[in-house]
């Protein structure tokens, strides 16, 4: 296929507001490569000449020290360049840089280009825009939303066509005026949204390089082309389109989704790597997404839209789908990290549910202990509420337990002992997984087998619950798969650096545990020594944990941008009946944090967020 520089050139954002005439003179001072998964752009050590423009694909880079190790592994896609520093230095550079995907760049000669730069104001600010942001990204641990320019929708049938409709009606709505490229010649046009129609067979009206020129076109002045196909749509080109698109969403439902598994398959047996840019849209009608085995291997990440009306018990969370959808789209995730604390954790109900009402869409959880209970209750999609009176009504000790001195201690004791927990949590979450969640929840355990953490994001949600709160002495070790589990709080207590690493750029960390009383087993600091009292054996278990937990806090809260801290520290550790009481405080004091929270996501995207 022909790869003409000047509409590779076009479509890249060092073209931004230049010229005709100055585009293509600087596009004939390039040379297109076009690269293969695993081909090599630059070695180590060598003298590096060139620049790269990377107009479609991922490159790899690998930084080595002097003893010849890898301290250092980034990507780069489409959009960004190449070399631009290393060759300002003029000496030899410690980098690897492979071809991760399928990949189309734009090669120029480092005093070529440098000779444009001077020629071209708008050219040399466009490069040092993209340099800037380079810099900002990897030295400064940036977070600030990436868009994809491109993005594609694969529909298995025709059901699953309006959520284009609705995504390029929010967009618009939004400011970003998007363009559609579609395979259906009888689509409704849409206000203010330019089409085409892309032909599955032959050249037609619409060849290769006309969609190539059509995308530089429209890159001129729009942020955002979207590209609608059935997934019977001529593979060949449905792959070249694949391989142009930052995001490719694969949109199926319960019915039809073992269809995509073949197709999928073709296109990863192309390019490996492409699983990174590959989602899946589940569209649910009050059902829960299946386990889909063979097909979660072959995607990234999934999201569920539910188009049917919310039952009683169940939450906006069920809801929000489209806006989750909407949010990645502009490179905006939000992470909200709950932390351990036994029955003060039941406070997190109450943040959650202030979050909610307030229209911050969640995209993420990650919890400890009782944050991880709590977490996963909200992403099955159950109702705060709801929530709050189920747990009141379970946890609240028998007559037996209530008439024994320190009753609530002996009860949490015997749930733990006896099984209790197991039972109580699948009357509502059943036999789900966590990769079938309505919201992704990550839950957070440790492994006393090797001493580390352990994230878990996939298998039996109730499993992932059991394991977080596991305390130690009060239950042994959950022996599983070659580890023996216990409760994360040992390690990590709050777990806002889990929703980094898994792509979030805003983090809203909740701790139950900042606040301590100074009074353990009714003595305080003031008590004299004849008059102290003896704590029980699960009482110290219990403050040992909550003063690890206060001392913890520090380690995994860092990355968060906000940190909510209801003072529950009144409530004892064993008071799980008194959830209501806990959620109260904490929805007061998540409320008291939301025009904060607001006016920090309005730096991400305004448009989304708007200042309050």
């Amino acid at each position: 296929m022909n790869r003409d520089p000047y509409l590779l050139f076009k479509t890249h954002p060092c073209s931004h507001g230049l010229s005709e005439q100055a585009c293509r003179e600087i596009a004939d001072a390039a040379e297109v490569v076009v690269a293969d998964p695993g081909q090599a752009i630059h070695r180590r050590n060598e003298p590096m000449t060139a620049v790269f423009l990377i107009v479609h694909g991922r490159l790899k880079q690998d930084v080595y020290d002097v003893q010849g190790r890898v301290v250092l592994t980034r990507y780069q896609i489409a959009g960004a360049q190449f070399g631009g520093i290393s060759a300002a230095l003029g000496e030899p550079m410690p980098i690897d840089c492979v071809a991760s995907d399928p990949s189309t760049l734009l090669r120029f000669d480092y005093a070529s280009c440098l000779e444009l730069t001077k020629r071209h104001d708008q050219f040399q600010l466009n490069w040092l825009r993209i340099l800037a942001n380079s810099i900002k990204t990897n030295l400064f641990h940036d977070r600030s939303p990436v868009r994809a320019r491109m993005v594609a929708f694969f529909h298995q049938s025709s059901n699953t066509r309006p959520l284009t409709t609705q995504l390029l009606e929010r967009l618009d709505s939004l400011g970003e005026a998007p363009c559609l490229l579609t395979d259906d010649p009888d689509r409704r046009p849409l206000k203010n949204i330019r089409s085409r129609v892309a032909p599955s067979e032959g050249e037609g009206q619409l060849g290769p390089e006309e969609i190539r020129r059509l995308i530089g076109e429209w890159l001129a002045d729009s942020q955002r082309i979207v590209c609608e196909l059935a997934m019977s749509y001529d593979f060949q080109r449905a792959g070249n389109l694949v391989e142009v698109c930052e995001q490719v969403f694969w949109c199926v439902t319960v019915e039809n989704w073992q269809a995509s598994i073949p197709v999928l398959k073709r296109l990863l047996d192309r390019s490996p790597g492409w699983r990174n840019k590959i989602n899946v849209v589940w569209l649910l009608d009050n059902e829960e997404a299946p386990l889909a085995p063979g097909l979660r291997e072959l995607v990234a990440r999934d999201f569920k839209i539910c188009r049917s009306a919310l039952l009683p018990e169940q939450g906006k969370v069920l809801s929000f789908g489209i806006q989750r959808l909407i949010q990645f789209l502009r490179g905006v995730q939000i992470g909200v990290a709950l932390g351990g604390g036994a029955a003060r954790g039941m406070a997190h109900l109450g943040v959650l549910k202030a979050l909610e009402q307030n229209g911050i869409i969640i995209d993420r959880i990650a919890g400890t202990s009782a944050g991880a209970m709590t977490g996963i209750v909200y992403g099955s999609g159950m109702d705060v509420d709801y929530a709050v009176d189920r747990f009141v009504n379970d946890l609240r000790p028998s007559w037996f337990f209530r008439n024994l001195p320190r009753g609530e201690h002996w009860y949490l004791l015997y749930k733990y002992r006896t099984g209790q927990f197991d039972p109580m949590l699948r009357k509502y979450l059943r036999s789900s997984c966590l990769e079938q969640l309505p919201l992704p929840v990550h839950s957070i355990t440790v492994d006393l087998v090797t001493g580390q953490a352990v994230t878990r994001e996939k298998g039996d949600a109730v499993h992932g619950i059991l394991e977080s709160i596991n305390l130690p002495v009060l239950s042994s070790p959950i022996n599983r798969e070659g580890k023996a589990l216990v409760d994360g709080g040992l390690i990590n207590n709050v777990p806002a650096d889990v929703l980094v690493s898994r792509g979030c750029n805003f983090v809203i960390a909740v701790s139950v545990t900042t606040k301590m009383q100074h009074e353990f087993a009714r003595n305080r600091p003031d008590t004299p020594t004849a008059r102290m009292k003896k704590a029980s054996t699960l009482q110290t278990v219990l403050r040992s944990y909550l003063v690890q937990s206060v001392n913890m806090n520090s380690i995994g809260v860092q990355p968060a941008d906000i940190v909510i801290e209801p003072d529950v520290s009144n409530f004892q550790l064993t008071e799980f009946a008194k959830t209501d009481q806990l959620s109260a405080v904490g929805e007061e004091t998540a409320l008291g944090s939301i025009q904060q929270i607001k006016q920090q996501l309005s730096h991400l995207d305004d448009r989304l967020y708007p200042a309050p």
